[in-house]
């Protein structure tokens, strides 16, 4: 046992949980065509499973289904059907799959099969992630300070990608009455670090205060709220000037990439303490107004939000103050695939930062299966409520019995 699972468990601030609290995520496709996939999950002990039903494009092996091996999801999709009354008219529309087991209604299908094993649902929405969409509309996507678009990441400051987010959780919840919850990924801004298909930028050694100017979007929305000045509630007044902040990042950036000085790793200290709040309050006002759009349509669902709890992040966890943050949300949910210490500390620290309760997000595909375990126990005794096991549909046999033993010990 690591010193910092000793250090928490001495804190005594393990929080206790319900059999049948933990989860796994799956697609759609791992269960559509498999009458014994909703079954086989069910044994792993767990009570719910967080299920596609917006993805972005991703190529997945399916180890167990009865149909096929790979399926190759070529751009991201809506994996249930349209309703016109609600797409009418919108600018942004999620195309339809092409892929794996055709049937009219893949996410409805794949929920039914669950709830007969037992298992509640709850649908996962990848909200502002779409290379189809931010092709089509270029001028709905993050831009760089250099002027350049991240065709990937939609952001989610303009009118049009906001009634986009809230379109798809209203989706699910006019056709879906037996889904409880909605797990929210990419509510907020996709940066530099999220990639490309091929990513060719590794060689230039970006340092992270490099990366996180290059993240920062200075679109037409947003400049136009950094101008603004009115989005924040931490003392800042007034508006910045996006020319000379894109001028500010273009010259750090060079001089990193040009001269080699490198970055410092804090916005604050390359932008100024006041510039850097400000950009943090427009990200946590912008997301905080997407969740709240996106609770008035939920019917008293759970709201599980991505999240990270660092507002100078960008990618598909929302990146957050989570003590400042003024939004809804049942439950953070925090990505623990790193270093087991790290992963630790940030549910520890969360924990200590908020009173929503914390699930940790679990990847059983990277980590050796022999310590899933005691991963998951130090989780638990860090502040944890519950876990969410990343990805029963991708993971190998001997990898789905360690989650089905982690699962089985922390609840003994």
């Amino acid at each position: 046992m690591t010193e910092a699972i000793e250090a928490i468990e001495a804190t005594d601030v393990a929080r206790s949980a319900p059999t049948g609290s933990d989860g796994v995520f799956a697609y759609t496709w791992d269960i559509v065509g498999d009458p014994a996939a909703a079954e086989r999950l069910a044994e792993l002990g767990v009570g719910s499973v967080t299920l596609q039903a917006s993805y972005h494009a991703v190529r997945a092996i399916t180890p167990r289904h009865p149909h096929h091996r790979v399926v190759h999801a070529t751009h991201a999709a809506a994996y249930f059907p349209l309703s016109a009354d609600i797409w009418q008219g919108q600018r942004l529309r999620p195309p339809a799959p092409s892929w794996g087991v055709e049937v009219p209604d893949r996410f409805g299908a794949a929920t039914t099969a669950l709830a007969g094993a037992g298992l509640r649902t709850e649908a996962w929405l990848v909200l502002t992630h779409s290379s189809a969409l931010g092709d089509r509309a270029p001028e709905l996507t993050v831009r760089n300070a250099y002027g350049e678009r991240y065709a990937y990441a939609l952001c989610p400051a303009h009118p049009d990608v906001e009634s986009y987010a809230v379109n798809l959780a209203r989706e699910i919840c006019t056709r879906y009455d037996d889904v409880p919850a909605l797990m929210l990924e990419a509510c907020g801004w996709l940066g530099f670090e999220h990639g490309s298909h091929h990513e060719k930028t590794h060689g230039a050694d970006l340092s992270p205060g490099c990366r996180a100017l290059l993240s920062v979007c200075l679109c037409a929305a947003c400049r136009a709220a950094l101008a603004d000045g009115s989005a924040g509630g931490d003392g800042a007044s007034g508006g910045l000037d996006a020319d000379e902040l894109a001028r500010d990042i273009r010259t750090a950036v060079d001089g990193e990439l040009r001269e080699g000085r490198t970055v410092a790793p804090s916005l604050a200290e390359t932008l100024g303490e006041d510039r850097a709040q400000r950009l943090f309050d427009h990200r946590r006002s912008v997301i905080a107004g997407l969740a709240r759009r996106i609770a008035a349509v939920a019917g008293g669902r759970e709201l599980l939000l991505m999240a990270e709890d660092s507002p100078q992040s960008t990618g598909p966890d929302s990146a957050l103050d989570l003590a400042r943050y003024d939004g809804p949300a049942d439950a953070y949910v925090l990505k623990c695939w790193d270093e087991p210490d790290a992963a630790l500390t940030r549910v520890k620290d969360a924990a200590q930062n908020t009173a929503v309760p914390i699930v940790a997000n679990v990847s059983v595909i990277d980590d050796p299966p022999g310590e899933l375990a005691s991963r998951v126990a130090g989780l638990r005794a860090a502040g944890a409520r519950d876990i969410r096991f990343y990805h029963a549909g991708l993971a190998s046999s001997a990898r789905l019995e360690a989650l089905r033993s982690a699962v089985r010990g922390t609840h003994q």
